[in-house]
């Protein structure tokens, strides 16, 4: 299941194809570095600006990128299924002796054992769960209880919906749409749009064809309220978990062990 860093291809422009996704998820979320300073903010509010991360769904190391940009010291293991964007991770982040990368799948019950560290500092995830459902996703929150070492923080930002007011979210959600139809008039590119361009890459297209392989196309689980995610943490033997920033549709929560 698991599987440790190996090679990637020489020449490849992979800082190209970070930012490349960068601006593709940033067609989904305009405030996305605004998340990502918050959390980082509040790494260094509870751990420090030295510490031990898992790096969760990791991606292409998006959050991996920034922690190291801000706290040289920092060290972080990514851990991901995504062949495809696990390639990009690694090829941007080779040579760094702070990052690790793993391939594993959060749905096996065994992922754990596989991670280079049995505790960490703080572990951070960013629209990446969304795609469980409430019950996969609080059994993840008891795997990921014990990783966190006491007074360790875990962070989630990510779609948490309020069913208890749709004309809200119904309003924003139209408001929100229509800011992605203007940048895509504009030239950004979709999830669709950057898949394909993936796929037409030398490099990537093998890796983005097992990815569609594992994965299929792209499906969201139930996003439930940032209230539920507070109260599943507390019960994965958290201490305190609460959001400690919220956009109209997403949530950053934080729970310290």
């Amino acid at each position: 299941m698991g599987e440790a860093d190996k090679g990637t291809a020489v020449g490849t422009d992979w800082r190209a194809w970070q930012e490349s996704w960068d601006r593709q998820q940033e067609w989904y979320m305009p405030d996305r570095e605004e998340r990502f300073r918050v959390m980082l903010d509040m790494v260094e509010a509870t751990v420090g600006t030295r510490p031990r991360v898992l790096d969760l769904a990791c991606g292409t190391g998006s959050i991996t990128d920034r922690l190291l940009a801000r706290f040289p010291e920092a060290t972080s293991t990514g851990v991901d299924l995504d062949p495809a964007l696990l390639t990009i991770a690694r090829g941007h982040f080779a040579g760094d002796e702070r990052v690790t990368f793993v391939t594993a799948d959060l749905k096996d019950p065994a992922w754990t054992k596989v991670l280079p560290h049995t505790s960490y500092d703080a572990v951070l995830t960013a629209t990446a769960l969304h795609w469980l459902h409430s019950e996969p996703l609080a059994a993840l929150y008891r795997q990921i209880g014990p990783l966190v070492r006491d007074g360790g923080v875990f962070m989630n930002a990510d779609h948490m919906k309020d069913g208890s007011t749709p004309r809200i979210n119904a309003a924003e959600r139209a408001h929100r749409h229509a800011g992605m139809e203007r940048a895509r008039e504009a030239g950004a590119l979709d999830w669709a749009d950057w898949w394909a361009l993936a796929a037409e890459d030398p490099v990537l297209a093998g890796p983005t064809a097992e990815r569609f392989r594992i994965y299929g196309e792209h499906a969201d689980g139930d996003t439930p309220s940032a209230q539920w995610h507070a109260e599943a943490l507390r019960a994965a033997g958290f201490a305190e978990a609460r959001p400690v920033w919220a956009s109209p549709s997403d949530a950053l929560v934080l729970a310290l062990k």
